[in-house]
């Protein structure tokens, strides 16, 4: 645990307001990004990271610093991720009937224009990765938008490292097949 991630989580596990505030701005981001990734949805992102967010608040109290702050948040951020996959699986979708026709859909990203050259590579790599079974997945994104280490994502996922190895070979394999061929591809349901 870095030693300013050490300092603020003794000082919000005293009580300190401010200091728990700095280190949930500080890891906001990153965790929010992992959980962009694992849910393939932005409003899904928001949900997965609040729920998050809550949970190491509540749990920060029995927070041992067996691990580094940044892995328990990683881990608390994956399970949260999973957890709106499921409610997202059990939530009826809505039929045309049952839209109101006045409203439009709201799939269409209007700040497009505004993004980077990169934008359609990023939307070609969120797609194909949504299509990637969660098993395979989470590891990849613990891995390459995370970036961390075997040993940590095997202490997030709570599986051995050879596994975690193995799961990212064939989750970057997968992803490297969609994007050569996005038309010969998995359902990700």
């Amino acid at each position: 645990m870095s030693a300013d991630d050490a300092q603020l989580v003794a000082a919000a596990q005293a009580g300190d307001r401010v200091a728990l505030d700095s280190l949930l701005r500080r890891h906001y981001d990153r965790l929010h990004a992992v959980c962009r990734r694992v849910t393939s949805s932005d409003a899904d992102a928001s949900d997965a990271t609040q729920e998050a967010m809550i949970a190491i608040v509540r749990g920060l109290p029995a927070f041992d610093g067996r691990s580094s702050f940044s892995t328990w948040s990683y881990r608390i951020a994956v399970n949260a991720s999973l957890d709106e996959l499921r409610r997202r699986r059990r939530r009826p979708m809505p039929t045309s009937d049952q839209r109101d026709h006045d409203q439009p859909l709201d799939i269409v990203d209007h700040r497009a224009n505004e993004r980077s050259d990169g934008l359609g590579d990023r939307l070609a790599l969120d797609a194909a990765l949504a299509t990637v079974p969660e098993e395979f997945r989470v590891p990849v994104v613990l891995r390459d938008v995370a970036d961390l280490d075997y040993a940590e994502i095997a202490a997030i996922l709570d599986i051995p490292i050879g596994t975690v190895k193995s799961r990212i070979a064939r989750g970057r394999g997968q992803l490297a097949d969609i994007l050569h061929d996005p038309g010969n591809h998995p359902d990700p349901t």
